[in-house]
């Protein structure tokens, strides 16, 4: 016969699973609450940013402190270290967005994003996009660039493909020396190249956010609240009630 197991040591295991399900669940909430209010505090910005005038390009060692402020930039295109940054998805279509460098006036170079286009299918899916060439002004807004993500290799570029934007990497690759900073180019400084140039708001997703905020912490008070329920239930019973 099977032993029975002690009755305290199955509530010590009960005890402890539900505290580990309570923090995880509060952890996942937390993780959504701090991205919910990440976008909030970025949208606040893009809206004080969009209230000022364009500036030349500015020299500074802060770009995130230029995030979404509108800029101008004059120089020579540098279209032969042209690239195109994969799995960019418009209108739900997939597709990429074309960096091209830009040689400034003061030497510097600096990436600009020049729109979306869309993937092809089956061996054409990668575009062939002309590289602009020749002196330019292009105006547009300075792109929050996002700090950590993932990729599925070792994160060389196939041709001219990359998975990620990463000036650093992409300026190792075509010997420029790139500016930390990505120009979002707007459609009154840009030709009509058939590339689209509608930059997303960053508080895409903050309602999204704030559903599984809330339904994660609503799962850590379920378990709690099971837990609690059940231990007064059961010293209920051990003082002789039914």
């Amino acid at each position: 016969m099977a032993a029975i197991p002690d009755t305290r040591v199955v509530r010590a295991l009960v005890a402890a699973a539900t505290v580990a399900a309570v923090a995880l669940f509060v952890a996942a909430g937390n993780w959504q609450r701090d991205r919910m209010l990440a976008k909030e505090a970025d949208r606040a910005a893009l809206d004080a940013a969009a209230a000022l005038a364009p500036v030349p390009l500015p020299r500074t060692d802060d770009w995130a402190a230029w995030r979404y402020r509108r800029v101008t930039a004059t120089g020579e295109w540098r279209g032969a270290a042209q690239v195109l940054v994969d799995n960019k998805v418009q209108a739900g279509r997939a597709g990429f967005h074309v960096l091209t460098p830009l040689a400034l006036d003061d030497r510097r170079v600096v990436l600009v994003d020049r729109g979306w286009i869309a993937a092809g299918a089956g061996a054409t899916r990668v575009p062939d996009v002309a590289a602009p060439q020749g002196r330019v002004t292009v105006a547009g807004r300075i792109a929050a660039q996002r700090s950590r993500y993932v990729e599925l290799d070792a994160g060389a570029p196939a041709g001219n493909v990359w998975q990620n934007l990463d000036p650093a990497r992409i300026g190792a690759a075509t010997g420029l020396a790139l500016l930390p900073a990505v120009i979002e180019q707007d459609d009154a400084s840009a030709p009509a190249d058939g590339l689209v140039r509608r930059w997303p708001p960053p508080d895409a997703g903050v309602d999204t956010h704030r559903v599984y905020m809330m339904q994660w912490y609503a799962f850590a008070a379920l378990a709690a609240g099971l837990w609690i329920g059940f231990a007064v239930r059961r010293r209920w019973r051990a003082r002789g009630g039914r």
